[in-house]
């Protein structure tokens, strides 16, 4: 990143999110261990749309980042451009869709049942990123919960309608935005929807997040902000 400021402090918070969620999946993989079936070489979750908030999508860039580097970096970005084309095109479907009278669960059900390879999935089946991978990923395969509805790995062993100890999605990301929140708040962002943003992973190692992005300083042109809104559609 170009911009001079301090991520650490809300890193840190970040990092206390994803260790809670290493910790709930861990626990859960303890007591269920014949319903949790992932392991290595299943890719199933790596070809699932979600999006990241933007504390998320700027700790996961600045780690690829100071990560990769010369050829390497540059064909992951290759691929990380031919995701989000994939991606941006499913979501202006849905945006079409919505527009054209079709109920937010219709278009979300519809939304979920697209795959698109993660750009970081490499030829072996093994993400390049795994270390710093999203939240999303690291709770792929136990049950989870949005909005009231439970959620789960098609692959899993984990039976419908069985009561199972289940990570609530909406408190998630209702902390993660907070912490967004005091991000933009912190860097005195000139975007008032800079803590709503919402990205896919690939956007998100695309992005350059630099003043102008950020909305910091003098106003000057605009990048280009393709967001998704609070909804993730």
């Amino acid at each position: 990143m170009t911009l001079e400021f301090d991520f650490e402090p809300f890193f840190r918070q970040y990092l206390d999110l994803v260790e809670k969620a290493d910790a709930a999946f861990d626990r859960i993989r303890g007591q269920f261990s014949g319903e949790v079936r992932c392991q290595i070489g299943c890719a199933d979750c790596c070809h699932a749309l979600f999006d990241l908030s933007l504390i998320e999508a700027l700790y996961i860039n600045h780690q690829f980042q100071q990560t990769w580097s010369g050829r390497s970096k540059e064909r992951l970005l290759e691929k990380a451009n031919r995701a989000d084309r994939d991606t941006y095109r499913i979501k202006r479907q849905a945006f079409r869709d919505l527009r054209a009278g079709k109920s937010e669960r219709e278009v979300l059900e519809s939304v979920a049942s697209q795959r698109v390879r993660c750009a970081m999935l490499n030829d072996e089946d093994r993400c390049d990123i795994y270390a710093f991978r999203p939240i999303t990923c690291r709770l792929y395969g136990i049950p989870t919960s949005i909005r009231g509805e439970g959620h789960t790995c098609g692959r899993s062993g984990f039976e419908p309608g069985k009561p199972y100890p289940t990570v609530n999605l909406d408190e998630l990301n209702r902390q993660l935005h907070q912490i967004s929140a005091q991000v933009a708040a912190a860097l005195k962002s000139r975007h008032v929807k800079m803590a709503d943003i919402l990205v896919p992973l690939s956007m998100a190692l695309l992005t350059q997040y630099d003043d102008v992005y950020l909305g910091v300083g003098e106003e000057g042109p605009e990048k280009e902000q393709r967001t998704t809104g609070e909804k993730g559609v």
